[in-house]
């Protein structure tokens, strides 16, 4: 390699041999520091490298709808009415509660007489589920009209378990 180098450096008679002498040790000086150094690659090509086989590992986790589903939470939970679950506050307006617990809607309970001082915005409380979707026929309707919201039964506070 180191023959090449010179070689080309002599016959285009571009520089001075005292160029061609530093960049041979130059050349040597890194050849005996990192035998093995690969080449500085920029962004884009690491980027390349490391989403190449992308393609090929996401045929292998492919899954079926009905089988995401089977293995879903939501499925295993069951009946969901009458379960006790956790939420947090995210809203108050005056005495009422809107407090979400994971569901399609959230749920808007009227504020305990007792303890009123802990049930600020972000406490965590228990509920009961009696309906996840306030839906029925008013006035007349032939199709069911939503009201955007659950309906649950306000249990308390969760209380933290202290060690």
């Amino acid at each position: 390699m180191l023959l090449r180098i010179i070689s080309r450096k002599l016959t285009k008679n571009t520089r001075s041999v005292s160029n061609v002498i530093q960049t041979c040790k130059r050349t040597l000086s890194s050849e005996d520091t990192e035998p093995t150094a690969k080449p500085k690659t920029g962004t884009y090509a690491d980027a390349f490298n490391k989403f190449e086989n992308i393609k090929e590992s996401q045929k292998e986790e492919l899954q079926t709808f009905a089988s995401l589903l089977k293995n879903s939470k939501f499925i295993d939970l069951g009946d969901p009415e009458g379960k006790v679950v956790t939420g947090e506050i995210f809203h108050v307006v005056d005495d009422d509660l809107y407090i979400d617990f994971g569901w399609k809607f959230h749920c808007v309970c009227p504020r305990p007489m007792q303890n009123s001082s802990g049930y600020i915005r972000g406490a965590k409380v228990r509920l009961r589920i009696k309906e996840l979707e306030l839906s029925t026929k008013f006035l007349g309707y032939d199709r069911d009209l939503t009201l955007l919201e659950a309906d649950c039964h306000l249990l308390g506070l969760v209380q933290e378990r202290r060690q």
